[in-house]
């Protein structure tokens, strides 16, 4: 059939409406599916709003909060239980400000959010003048002890969302390559004290959220060095051989935390530092998610127990929290993760319902995840 003007131009036009309308639904943003929901246009607002915000802070390195009874130098974290918390305060801040300006430079490409991201992790890790010691030996010291506490590792569990952040602001023009690098040997330094002090690995054999709080914080850092797979490994190793049958009981019940003043609390704080665990330490040919004791339970069945409480906070069948029981469970990032693992809906709606955010800060010192962005987005080679 010989092609008419008529037929031409009737061709063009339905070619540009097709083009048009193609155009208009990628412009849309997607909703997801029922158990991978589009965290990037839920969060998109939230995460914006916390960015510029955090644009507003400049650094404030430890070395700006003078410590007048640690034993170390102005590089040395230091905390004393209920009446210096000045350093654990500003770690927590960096770890509000970094993975929100991360996590905003990973929806707009902005230089603007990496850019500053970049200074804080100069005046923190790189900076001579200002870095920190790569260790919390003197984390919750109780007079007249001249060394911290075990339990004083968990003030630095936010960090793992810090070194998280490292992965996609290593691909912007902000933070430079000397300043990658270094901030990098930072962190793998943080990881030879964990698996070297005394402190860490009291640690790290507590049988409750500080032994969580280790393996979180040591796969974060290992995760950094993708060349060398073997302390992922040896991780992996811990969390089947010794995590699962040290935490979890048979019922799916954390029953260490069950023993605390605020066991609701910690039980949910235990749960998303372990979820956090097996994002960082599963691969795409063995997942963590799935590893389960013969005699025993894991991640899956552990989920199953708590999320009922999750969803309605008044089934908690156990002592209810000594302090601010009635301002959770907050949106709980293990759901998410679980979801999108195990393939449950359920879990991805509530997870989308709840407040994202608290304003308490005893409260936010136990939400070790306030990015879910960074992990489960992944950063471009």
């Amino acid at each position: 059939m010989s092609l008419t003007r008529r037929h031409f131009c009737s061709c063009l036009a339905c070619h540009t409406a097709t083009l048009l309308l193609a155009r208009n639904l990628s412009a849309q943003p997607s909703t997801g599916t029922p158990t991978r929901p589009n965290v990037a246009g839920i969060d998109h607002d939230r995460i914006l709003s916390a960015a510029d915000h955090a644009l507003t802070q400049p650094p404030a390195p430890l070395t700006t909060l003078p410590s007048p009874n640690s034993p170390g130098s102005p590089h040395d974290y230091y905390s004393e239980p209920g009446t210096f918390t000045a350093h654990r305060d500003a770690l927590l801040s960096l770890a509000h400000i970094v993975p929100a300006l991360t996590a905003a430079y990973v929806l707009t490409k902005e230089e603007r959010y990496a850019k500053h991201a970049a200074a804080h992790l100069h005046a923190w890790f790189v900076a001579p003048d200002t870095s920190m010691t790569p260790n919390l030996e003197y984390a919750q010291v109780v007079p007249p002890a001249k060394t911290g506490r075990p339990e004083g590792l968990v003030e630095a569990v936010h960090l793992a969302e810090v070194a998280q952040s490292l992965q996609f602001l290593s691909n912007s023009d902000a933070l430079s390559p000397e300043d990658g690098v270094t901030t990098v040997k930072w962190f793998t330094g943080y990881l030879d004290w964990l698996n070297s002090s005394r402190t860490a690995g009291l640690a790290r054999d507590m049988h409750d959220h500080n032994g969580s709080s280790w393996l979180l914080q040591a796969a974060a850092c290992a995760r950094l060095n993708l060349k060398d797979d073997s302390p992922l490994t040896t991780l992996r190793h811990q969390f089947r051989s010794t995590t699962l049958r040290a935490q979890i009981s048979f019922d799916g019940t954390f029953a260490r935390e069950l023993t605390t003043p605020n066991p609701y609390r910690n039980s949910l704080f235990n749960l998303d530092m372990l979820a956090g665990c097996c994002e960082l330490l599963s691969t795409r040919f063995e997942s963590v998610w799935d590893y389960e004791l013969q005699d025993g339970p894991g991640m899956r069945i552990a989920i199953a127990k708590l999320y009922p409480f999750i969803a309605d906070r008044r089934s908690w069948p156990y002592r209810a929290d000594a302090k601010f029981f009635n301002e959770l469970p907050l949106r709980r990032p293990a759901l998410l993760f679980a979801a999108r693992v195990y393939s449950r809906p359920e879990y991805a709606e509530t997870w989308r319902t709840l407040p994202a955010d608290t304003s308490n800060p005893e409260l936010d010192r136990t939400f070790p995840i306030r990015q879910p962005l960074l992990w489960v987005t992944r950063p471009h080679p």
